[in-house]
């Protein structure tokens, strides 16, 4: 028998450890999977050693294979696959109708292409709420049907914090999210920033705190203040992103399709048979986006005055400061008067500066102004 089978073998070329099977992809019209090198991937150990040296961290929201491998290739950060997905891929009006196995197709999808960073997954709405035990038990699913190597989550109720919590003693990394939090818009009256008055701003921080006081690795801020911003994030020992916070967060994240601009976008040239002529090369126009967006969140010219709209008047400003030096937070207080009284007079940057993500110092690149109207250095 042991004769015949390895005449059988030397006759068909089988090769121990490979399957002969119907679904084997081949090296052909298309170019074949590529094996993932872990010595690439941007781990949270990563995250904050960037953190610690106060570089900038980059994050895009995407939703399938073709977008994940130009931030592959752009070498962006973090990878967020949105429940925004809902509004900007199935056309929805607001995030809430996407499900959970909706999500995990997404998941999937930028899971095949972005090797090199961090993948997030959001929990959407409907899939968490109800207890700790439902929060884990998706959470479970987001990573290991989805691919994801951590999720976010929504909110700073007791409940959410609760959950957040309950996730992380599962072994599962959690990024928070506080500020505008689209899955509330029935509470929040809409899509409503967020941190406008002493009593919302307080919250914000207050939130993030206790986000972090869980476990959480990181907080995303959304539509807030930049002072509130600033604050929370001089509070805080993690990393916060922003989008639509100002500058003076750890990091930046913005959603892949607003970013560049577009309504709808190719497929890679590797999904692209051999065969197929190409009339365009918008792959290229999209990495050189993908590359600026990551080159001004780097050097700090991104986001400027003209991209941090939401303001708090001096009142509230003097209220929050009250607010924060009542709980402690001092250098919290000195970093938002900082950075409202910037705000007021035109904000310079400086390479000289500390990191605002780790000192509370105002960060400059080289005397370029971020009051300008068109972006710094390009």
């Amino acid at each position: 028998m042991a004769a015949l089978f390895k005449r059988f073998s030397n006759t068909f070329k089988i090769h121990p450890g490979v399957r002969y099977m119907s679904n084997l992809p081949e090296n052909t019209v298309y170019g074949g999977p590529k094996p993932q090198n872990p010595d690439q991937r941007f781990t949270l150990t990563n995250l904050r050693q960037k953190h610690r040296r106060g570089e900038m961290i980059t994050m895009v929201t995407a939703y399938d294979y073709p977008s994940a491998v130009h931030l592959d290739t752009a070498g962006i950060d973090i990878a967020l696959v949105g429940d925004s997905a809902s509004m900007v891929v199935h056309g929805h009006d607001t995030t809430l109708p996407i499900t959970l196995e909706e999500m995990l197709v997404h998941c999937r999808s930028v899971a095949r292409g972005a090797k090199r960073p961090l993948l997030v997954g959001d929990l959407c709405f409907g899939t968490y709420e109800s207890s700790s035990q439902q929060a884990v038990d998706t959470a479970v699913r987001v990573l290991k049907k989805g691919g994801m190597d951590a999720i976010k989550l929504e909110g700073g109720a007791p409940s959410r914090i609760s959950a957040a919590k309950h996730i992380v003693e599962a072994g599962i990394a959690v990024m928070g999210h506080v500020g505008l939090t689209p899955q509330a818009i029935s509470v929040l009256g809409g899509f409503r920033p967020q941190g406008k008055n002493v009593l919302s701003a307080v919250k914000v921080v207050e939130t993030a705190l206790a986000l972090q006081e869980v476990g959480c690795f990181s907080v995303v801020l959304e539509c807030v203040p930049a002072p509130v911003a600033a604050a929370t994030t001089s509070a805080l020992r993690i990393p916060t992103i922003g989008i639509g916070a100002g500058p003076l967060c750890s990091g930046q994240v913005l959603v892949y399709h607003d970013l560049l601009g577009m309504m709808q976008h190719p497929h890679h040239a590797k999904v692209t048979p051999k065969f197929c002529k190409h009339f365009a090369q918008v792959g290229e126009v999209i990495n050189k986006g993908l590359l600026e967006y990551k080159q001004e969140v780097e050097n700090r010219s991104f986001p400027g005055a003209e991209h941090s709209p939401y303001k708090i008047n001096t009142a509230e400003v003097d209220g929050f400061l009250k607010e924060l030096q009542r709980m402690g937070l001092d250098k919290a207080a000195a970093a938002a008067e900082e950075a409202a009284e910037n705000f007021e007079t035109g904000y310079t940057v400086s390479e000289q500066g500390r990191s605002w993500g780790q000192t509370g110092s105002a960060v400059s690149e080289q005397g370029k102004s971020w009051g300008q109207t068109g972006p710094a250095g390009t």
